[in-house]
């Protein structure tokens, strides 16, 4: 039985609702409840009543409930013990996923500004995809990532890098490619590219976007979508950045009406350490915001003359 699984059993009692139990992991209703029902095969119980208007616990799931509320409070205190174990010990390195083209043309700002605060750390890439994004910060597969941003995640703190306005991405034959502009309304049949199971506040954000065209190629990293455009026709939303890192001949980025899509740095909510605390800071910096502050020695050096 998955720790995963009794978490998402906990939720649900708790939100009974499928919709907004699903947003609390970020992961969409569907595949949500398909996990409960896996669950449910498990222990050999229905957990929950399910009609057209309410979710309810059955007695069996009552019972598992509580029993998984003290098992996760026992996990969740090993994993308080092992952090504050390492809490003093020297961070000297930051695993940071990275989804596509990560913080763009503010990376430099953002790396200055980092190792100005914490000299010599030390940054260990994972690359990040769609699917996986928020969920890795969530259960520490990285400490933070640099990812798009499309509204509050619960447990999740976003400090924005840099917002890109949007834009289509068509092949160079299509009639979308010679135009100056788009709407939705123009792009709203596509065909689209098909995307990998997204968080609710993605899908939300992709708009009709989220619907892919008859036998779609999927892609999962914003790298793979002008190749994509290219040889199978359909057509994506992306940040008109991406026109700099992803240049291909045969597709064309056109201007797209809607919210600037935005980058952030993501980080859990609750994670304050020193490290963390300077990348915070080193994003706002890189956006545009205050010089962050210098390291204690350089403080100190510059102090003493």
């Amino acid at each position: 039985m998955e720790i995963r699984l009794l978490r998402y059993v906990v939720t649900l009692a708790e939100e009974l609702h499928f919709g907004r139990a699903a947003a609390r992991h970020h992961i969409s209703q569907q595949p949500f409840g398909q996990y409960i029902r896996r669950l449910e095969r498990e222990v050999g119980a229905s957990l929950f009543e399910r009609t057209s208007r309410r979710v309810t616990p059955t007695p069996a799931g009552v019972r598992l409930v509580a029993e998984a509320r003290v098992l996760l409070d026992a996990v969740d205190q090993l994993a308080e013990h092992a952090r504050s174990e390492g809490a003093g010990r020297d961070e000297r390195t930051l695993r940071l996923g990275v989804l596509g083209f990560g913080a763009g043309q503010r990376w430099d700002d953002l790396r200055a500004a980092l190792n100005a605060q914490v000299p010599g750390l030390r940054i260990d890439y994972v690359d990040l995809d769609w699917a996986t994004q928020y969920r890795a910060v969530l259960d520490h597969t990285v400490d933070a990532g640099i990812m798009w941003h499309a509204g509050p995640m619960y447990g999740l703190r976003s400090d924005v890098v840099l917002s890109s306005p949007r834009v289509a991405v068509v092949p160079a034959r299509s009639l979308l490619a010679d135009a100056t502009s788009l709407t939705m309304d123009d792009v709203a049949d596509g065909p689209w590219l098909a995307t990998p199971p997204l968080s609710p506040v993605m899908r939300e954000w992709l708009g009709p976007a989220v619907e892919p065209g008859p036998n779609a190629p999927v892609v999962r990293q914003p790298a793979a979508i002008p190749t994509a455009v290219a040889t199978s026709g359909y057509i994506a939303l992306a940040h008109e950045v991406a026109r700099d890192f992803y240049p291909r001949a045969d597709v064309r980025f056109v201007p797209l009406a809607g919210a600037a899509p935005e980058i952030a740095v993501v980080t859990r909510a609750n994670d304050e350490r020193p490290t963390i605390a300077a990348l915070r800071r080193a994003a706002r910096f890189a956006r545009g915001g205050a010089v962050p502050p210098l390291p204690v020695a350089e403080k100190n050096r510059r102090r003493n003359g």
